[in-house]
């Protein structure tokens, strides 16, 4: 069977590949599909190789301008919806997705919805979206993501095309960006601990700012116990503006744009060529879905510095009790051997339940530079926990 260049990017995912592959070939792509499987295992960046392919001209060659778009998630006529709050998905997010349903497609020859967190659309909101679902103007796509089929409406369950996804092993995840990438085992599985799925470690190894908020993490745990708290709190600032960087949101001269200059920014990118065609309130709705990216840009970036630290004081943790299986960020051993030597395992266990707790903090709309400094302060509590005798 014929490659699509588009579906290459699912990677440590065959089956999944070749299912879509032989659909979109065959011509016969379902308007609804429900991908299902583990945090991790690849599901969101399928859904917009995916998408790719339905907006493409070319059925997802992976060059064109459609395509590119898709790739850089600026194309007007694919949307990711995320949950609007920590409890799940509000019923107005599905009536403003309705009520943009019924509208042409802006510059493509169908439109797709990606639902990410499916299982966290309840009551009213599962219900109005499973009417859009049942009966959807031609040329709309749905591709819902969810964890697990039960914590579904069965109904929207039964009206999609469900494709299951696997756990891609560590190992076999850095084998494939070895290959795919040329990088070293060193970098790949760095890249797979702060990136969480393979597709997006390949983005991970090839944008250095991305890397420099990594870079920056262990820096900043490796001076914490010697740091006072205005130091600390300069690390949280540099921190959080890598991550702003990371995601575009810094000017020039790396100052931090503001949020309306840089939406702005992002809706001119999506109504490139087709700016005097489009109404005021198809640019309302695009102003909506710039501000959600770039949300969830800042906030991926954040999860990224988060991975970081979770992943250098796991391996802290290996080397203090002398687990099996080294550890991961190899390239930064001298730093793991020197706070595993200072730091008891109970220390170790608190500075990562730190680290969870950012991450519970940005769920519930903590600032995101609070949560680092929050954290950071923790953490540097936690690893000045001397080990105990033996």
């Amino acid at each position: 069977m014929p490659e699509v260049a588009a579906l290459q990017r699912i990677v440590g995912q065959p089956r999944v590949r070749e299912f879509l592959e032989a659909a979109v070939l065959e011509g016969r792509l379902s308007h609804a599909y429900l991908f299902v499987g583990a945090p991790g295992s690849g599901k969101l960046d399928a859904a917009w190789a995916l998408a790719s392919c339905i907006v493409c001209p070319n059925g997802g060659d992976g060059t064109c301008d459609e395509c590119i778009r898709v790739s850089h998630r600026t194309h007007p006529d694919v949307h990711l919806l995320e949950p609007a709050s920590v409890v799940g998905y509000v019923v107005d997010q599905v009536h403003e997705l309705m009520e943009d349903v019924q509208m042409a497609p802006m510059r493509a020859r169908a439109k797709v919805y990606i639902v990410n967190r499916a299982d966290l659309l309840r009551d009213r909101a599962a219900n109005a979206l499973l009417k859009t679902i049942e009966e959807p103007p031609a040329g709309v796509y749905f591709i819902l993501l969810g964890r697990s089929v039960d914590a579904i409406l069965p109904t929207i369950v039964s009206r999609c095309q469900q494709v299951p996804f696997r756990i891609v092993p560590t190992a076999d995840g850095i084998a494939q960006l070895v290959r795919r990438c040329g990088a070293s085992e060193v970098d790949a599985a760095v890249a797979l601990a702060v990136a969480g799925t393979p597709e997006r470690a390949v983005t991970y190894l090839g944008s250095p700012k991305r890397q420099e908020v990594r870079r920056l993490m262990v820096r900043t745990l490796s001076e914490l116990p010697a740091d006072d708290t205005w130091d600390v709190l300069r690390s949280a600032d540099d921190l959080y503006t890598a991550v702003l960087d990371a995601a575009g949101m810094l000017d020039e001269r790396g100052r931090r744009r503001k949020r309306d200059d840089v939406v702005k920014t992002e809706v001119r990118e999506r109504t490139r060529d087709v700016e005097d065609y489009l109404s005021a309130a198809a640019l309302r709705q695009l102003e909506v879905d710039a501000r959600r990216t770039i949300s969830a840009r800042e906030r991926s970036g954040m999860m990224e510095a988060l991975a970081a630290a979770e992943s250098l004081l796991r391996d802290c943790l290996v080397a203090r009790e002398g687990a099996p299986g080294g550890i991961t960020n190899q390239d930064a051993a001298a730093t793991v051997e020197a706070i595993a030597a200072r730091t008891g395992t109970d220390g170790l266990v608190r500075a990562l339940e730190a680290v969870t707790r950012a991450g519970d903090d940005l769920a519930h709309n903590v600032t995101p530079q609070v949560a680092l400094e929050a954290m950071l302060i923790a953490v540097k509590e936690a690893l000045t926990c001397p080990p105990s005798s033996r």
